[in-house]
């Protein structure tokens, strides 16, 4: 989210640098008709730009935030099945202690420490259980909060696009309104475009490659 709301961001200063460019050409100076349409390029790309960071204040703030802090629960999360892991080495260390002691002859100084090791190990398997215990019924919560967590986000995601794409849609009508020929398609542009760039290959100045 972050990479696409600095590419947007990109995208959107490029396009002022470029309308920008083209109204500092000197043929505005010379051409009103070109200066018109230049003027209406650089209006609505600035425009574009306002709308676009708008778009990205409100993504920053309803999507990459809140999930910012939902990361920020994983530390403590690890850190949680890392102390059970622990206990649980403890529980199992003092188990097998205490089986040991088990196997042994039952004699008094055997049965002694055989005591020594149940006591020994009694608050580290409580500790144990419920930590345990806790996680069990903790972490499927967690993990099913996911969903109910990021829906509102997404829902924010997009509708900041359709109010984006919306003022897209209007100011590039009226720009097209603007600067538009009326009654060309597309590729009569392309082959007006083409016929223009064979006459200046055909200049003497131009090189052919």
């Amino acid at each position: 989210m972050k990479k696409s709301t600095e590419a947007d961001t990109a995208m959107s200063k490029a396009a002022v640098k470029i309308s920008s460019d083209l109204l500092s050409n000197p043929l505005c100076e010379q051409d009103p008709q070109f200066l018109k349409s230049m003027t209406a390029l650089d209006t609505a790309m600035r425009r574009m730009d306002a709308f676009n960071q708008e778009k990205v204040n409100q993504i920053q703030k309803t999507v990459i935030e809140p999930l910012k802090k939902f990361s920020s629960v994983f530390p403590s999360l690890n850190m949680a099945v890392k102390r059970r892991e622990q206990t649980l080495q403890d529980y199992k260390r003092l188990q097998s202690k205490v089986e040991k002691y088990e196997e042994k002859e039952k004699t008094g100084p055997t049965m002694v420490k055989l005591h020594q090791a149940r006591e020994e190990l009694r608050p580290v398997r409580e500790d144990f259980e419920a930590k345990n215990k806790q996680l069990l019924e903790e972490m499927p919560k967690f993990y099913h909060s996911r969903i109910d967590y990021f829906q509102p986000s997404f829902e924010a995601l997009i509708r900041a696009q359709v109010a984006y794409f919306t003022e897209m849609h209007k100011i590039f009508g009226e720009l097209t309104e603007q600067i538009d020929q009326p009654g060309l398609t597309d590729e009569q542009r392309e082959r007006d475009n083409e016929a223009r760039l064979s006459e200046l290959k055909a200049l003497s100045i131009v090189a052919d490659d």
